[in-house]
């Protein structure tokens, strides 16, 4: 019996993860108009386009190739933005999951630094690890993205090298073009030590937002 790639609701202090729909369509379109500038080389459809990105996202998903979420803002019920398990590689048995990519993640300028990434990345590796019982999970990003490449070391993912030439550039005006991608990843021999530096680091933002009032 082979192994079917769909994520549950998973929930922390700051983040909820949901199954994308289009009942996230409007949210969605909001966060995607704020400050397009933070962006920088992550491709984040705009307002008109939202509709057809939730039905590429989920066409995607019915071919056993992705698990999209929706990222809510659990204190305020917003949609912030959007992350994916993809890529799944099956062990050589055909049984079970080996290998996971956490991709396809934005998130909405007024998100960014609160937590959200860092909790959210927590949710999706406890599952693959835990539940799934993965030996890998892979975050691949623009190597030329060095804000990307900096949040994705700060969740304790170790930097593998860069692929030159590997995928079509996602950035506005280099259609056609190739990009070189910087691979990181965490195994699961390395897990215990990432959750618990994770966990304390969002007790950190936990005590820092709980002293400012922030919500």
């Amino acid at each position: 019996m082979g192994f079917t790639l769909e994520g549950p609701v998973m929930e922390g202090a700051f983040v909820r993860l949901e199954p994308l729909g289009h009942h996230h369509a409007a949210g969605l379109a909001e966060a995607a108009e704020e400050n397009r500038d933070s962006y920088r080389f992550t491709w984040v459809p705009e307002r008109e386009s939202v509709g057809a990105y939730i039905d590429t996202q989920q066409g995607r998903a019915a071919d056993g190739l992705l698990a999209p979420y929706a990222q809510v803002d659990v204190a305020t019920g917003r949609v912030v933005g959007a992350t994916s398990f993809w890529d799944p590689r099956p062990w050589p048995s055909g049984e079970g999951l080996c290998a996971v990519e956490i991709g396809f993640t934005w998130l909405a300028a007024s998100a960014q630094g609160t937590g959200v990434n860092t909790e959210a990345k927590y949710l999706l590796f406890r599952h693959a690890f835990e539940s799934w019982k993965v030996a890998r999970v892979d975050l691949k990003t623009d190597a030329r993205n060095a804000h990307s490449r900096a949040a994705i070391e700060s969740v304790g993912a170790s930097f593998e090298g860069v692929l030159r030439n590997s995928a079509g550039s996602w950035v506005p005006g280099e259609d056609g073009r190739l990009r070189d991608t910087a691979v990181f990843s965490i195994v699961a021999e390395e897990w215990p030590e990432r959750r618990a530096a994770l966990e304390e680091r969002l007790a950190g933002i936990r005590q820092r937002r709980a002293a400012t009032g922030a919500v």
